[in-house]
């Protein structure tokens, strides 16, 4: 199984069975992404190096625009599509196999977390998982500590508080905060 059909896989069945051929190439992306992550994390590197390193990690190029103060984490890499103008803060987690889709202008603040995955219920099926992607509109904000999860579409210039757990949509251009997330005014 290529890359490409692991993603068309993911977009069309959203399951990957444990053991499994989509299962066993995830690991080896992971592999890969600690690989590039450890590099990027562990000495400085300039921002044409970082761009490099991201392009490396994503698989596509990085437009030279993008920011990023590592640490930076992801368990993939491959999954990841980041727009012009984007800046990640440190210490974010990524954990893209299900998708993560970052527009322009978007910032993404302190320690977030972006997961795409959830394992499956029945205790004996629990190596097996869901995929659903995370996107991420333009201009949005989310704050430090911010944690979205699986299937979550964050509209256009919204913004999310520090500390917010999004568990469902947030529509363009409202500020969202809480655990779980709710509205709490337009922009």
């Amino acid at each position: 199984m290529t890359i490409e059909e692991y993603k068309e896989h993911i977009r069309t069945v959203g399951h990957v069975e444990a053991g499994s051929e989509a299962h066993q190439l995830m690991h080896k992306m992971s592999s890969d992404a600690q690989r590039i992550t450890m590099e990027m994390n562990n000495k400085y590197h300039t921002h044409d190096e970082l761009i490099e390193l991201m392009s490396q990690l994503t698989g596509t190029q990085i437009d030279p625009s993008f920011g990023l103060f590592p640490p930076f984490y992801t368990d993939c890499g491959r999954c990841i599509t980041i727009g012009k103008n984007v800046f990640i803060n440190s210490s974010c987690h990524f954990q893209d196999q299900g998708g993560i889709t970052i527009g322009d202008g978007s910032l993404i603040g302190h320690n977030a977390m972006l997961a795409t995955i959830n394992h499956d219920e029945n205790p004996e099926n629990r190596g097996s998982m869901t995929f659903k992607p995370i996107v991420i509109g333009k201009n949005v904000w989310l704050g430090a500590n911010v944690t979205v999860l699986p299937g979550v579409t964050i509209g256009d210039g919204a913004i999310i508080a520090a500390g917010a757990v999004v568990t469902k949509n947030v529509p363009a251009n409202e500020v969202w905060g809480g655990v779980p997330a709710k509205f709490i005014k337009n922009i």
